[in-house]
Order: C-alpha cells, then structure tokens, then sequence
C-alpha cells in the first residue's frame, strides 16, 4: 500500500470518528435541553421528581403528574418535532434550488401553509380554532394538516415552475418571496373584511406557539413529521446527486422531474404540518442547514439529514426555553424567539464561512 493511501485511509478514519463523535454530543445535548425544558414552567418542579414522572414513577403529586404529562413533554416533543421538521426543510430546499438562501419561510412555503389555514379557520365568515377543529376527531387533525400542506405544495410548485425558465437561482428565491409576500397579502384582504373578534384566534396562531398541541395533536404530528423524515433518510442519494447539477445528474440516470416532486411533496408535508398546529416559524429553516454543515464540514446528505434533525430539535428546545422566560410567567411567540435566535445565527456562519456557495 502507498503512502498516499494510507494517509487517505487513515484520514476517511479520522473524519468518520470526528463525524460519530459529533452525531454522539448532538444526541446527548438533546437529551439534556429535553430535560433543562421540562423543569421550566410557571409552577416549579424538582428535577428529582420530573425525573421520576418520566421514569412512570408515582411522585406523589397529581397536580405534578398532569403538568409534566399533559402540558410540558407534549410541548417539549412539540418542539422537538418542529426543530427538526423545518430544518430538514430547509436542507432539502437549499439543495434542491441549490441556492444557500433558501428555506421554508423564506421561499413562501410557510406563507402558503398560513394560507391553507386561513382558508379552514376562517371559513364561513368565521373564525373556527385549531383547537376546536383539531379535538373534533383524528379527520379533522389531518384536515388542518392537508390544508396546511395543499397551501405550502402550492406555493413550492409555482416557485419551482418558475425555476424551470429562470435558471438564476438569486432571481427564483426573489420569485419565492414575491410569492410568499402575494399569500400574506390575500390573507390579509380577507382579514381586513372580517370582524374584529373572528380574526382574533387566527391572529394568536400567526404569533407562533409550542403550547397547544395535546396528545391528539401530537400523534398526527408526529405521524406528519415521522413520514417526512423516513422519506428524506430514504433519498439521501438523490440530494447527494443534486448538488452536482441537473446535467451531470441526468447523465447518472436520476429523474430529475420525479426528484423534484419527491423533495417538494416530502418539504411541504414537513412544513405544512408543522405550521398547521405551530403556526408560521421563521429562520430555523435557513439558520440550522447552515451551521449544520460547518460543524460537520460535510455536503454528504447521509451525514446532514440525521445531524440536522437533531440539531433542529436542539435549538427549537432552546427557543423554548427562551420563550418561557425562566423565572417568569411570561410565554413569549416563539415566532419572535426564533427570528431573534435564527438571525445571528445566519449572520455568525456567513460571517465565518464567507463563502456559502461552496457547498452548492
């Protein structure tokens, strides 16, 4: 064997064991911000006991018990859910517009999902809650959710149609807010001709929140997100082979058309879900790609789909946290926790990275 081989080999070693190591404190750190954001809350419990309640132990405190079951793990796996739902989102738009810009919010996709809401909760001339919609029954959970995710499909469709004549990738994500912007603006005109105390509920949804998604709730988020993220963890051959371009991909025998179906169907059920029961939230999308793929120094999606999830998920725990504001009893829109997050996050890695179209 060649000494250039063997420092090749020896390097791969290197880079897989950094990579595990990564993959590994990802996990941890999920766990402990799991943690961390079930002993915040108006009402202070000991960490012994949270420990115990999730253990199934009996902590002697039904007041305790029915928090932590029916109030903070549903928020908790609510935010873990949508971490990982919308950052996964956004990798697949940025690989399939190959463009570092963009994401769920800002290609209009999460537009599109308020639009699909807005067309169920404001209905009739009135306003019908997620929440009463959604405890009517698991067919009208998944109605919200179709709703949702029609609106966002919607919307990708249009901006990729347009892609397929306009090959500057800078000109299509300019089209995608143009179009997000158009979404926003019908929904508003339809505001402007309701009354004031029918727009109320939907206008507390477009704040965003992690906090009113129940056990019913959570099962069709989960099966939403859970579907999302198989598929995705399925394709991760073909997002590899998008990066080298449509040209150079075809010549590798992949559909392009039916590629590009696939990430769309799979990126509108993951943010249409999410912002069905979470409402519209900005920048994890396009923020945790990015510092995803300079922890990890890597553009293979066999590395960044698992990593971005978890890192996701860790990061909208933390928003949580944020929005709990510990030692208060001040919630704040997560929507807002997020954007003051996500943006400096954005601004740190460009700023770093210098080049983010290197990895495109």
């Amino acid at each position: 064997m060649s000494t250039k081989t063997s420092e090749h080999h020896l390097w791969a070693k290197k880079t897989t064991l950094r990579h595990t190591g990564l993959l590994v404190g990802l996990a941890t750190a999920l766990v402990v911000v799991f943690v961390i954001d079930l002993t915040l809350g108006s009402v202070a419990i000991p960490l012994k006991q949270i420990i115990q309640i999730i253990a199934g132990q009996d902590s002697g405190n039904f007041a305790w018990n029915n928090i932590i079951h029916q109030i903070r793990v549903p928020q908790a796996i609510t935010a873990m859910l949508a971490g990982a739902a919308l950052s996964l989102g956004g990798l697949q738009m940025q690989t399939l517009f190959r463009n570092p810009l963009a994401g769920p919010s800002i290609l209009g996709i999460t537009a599109g999902s308020s639009l699909g809401v807005a067309v169920i909760m404001l209905a009739s001339g009135s306003v019908i809650g997620v929440t009463s919609i959604v405890s009517t029954g698991l067919l009208s959970s998944w109605l919200i959710v179709m709703a949702a995710v029609t609106g966002s499909a919607m919307v990708l469709a249009l901006v990729l149609l347009v892609s397929l004549r306009i090959r500057d990738n800078v000109v299509v994500l300019i089209v995608g807010m143009m179009v997000g912007n158009i979404t926003i603006a019908l929904v508003s005109v339809w505001q402007y001709f309701s009354e004031p105390e029918q727009i109320q509920d939907y206008l507390m949804w477009t704040f965003g929140s992690l906090g009113g998604v129940t056990h019913h709730h959570l099962m069709v988020l989960s099966m939403a997100v859970g579907a999302g993220i198989v598929v995705s963890l399925l394709i991760t051959k073909t997002l590899n082979t998008l990066l080298l371009g449509e040209n150079y991909a075809q010549s590798l025998g992949l559909s392009i058309r039916r590629s590009r179906i696939l990430v769309i169907a799979v990126t509108s059920l993951l943010a249409g879900s999410v912002t069905a029961f979470c409402g519209p939230i900005g920048f994890v999308g396009i923020a945790v790609p990015h510092l995803t793929r300079s922890l990890l120094n890597s553009s293979d999606h066999r590395l960044l789909v698992p990593a971005v999830c978890m890192l996701g998920a860790v990061l909208m725990l933390i928003c949580d946290i944020i929005a709990k504001v510990p030692g208060s009893h001040v919630t704040l829109p997560i929507n807002a926790v997020t954007a003051l997050v996500g943006a400096p996050v954005v601004i740190f890695v460009i700023v770093k990275r210098r080049n983010l179209r290197a990895s495109f």
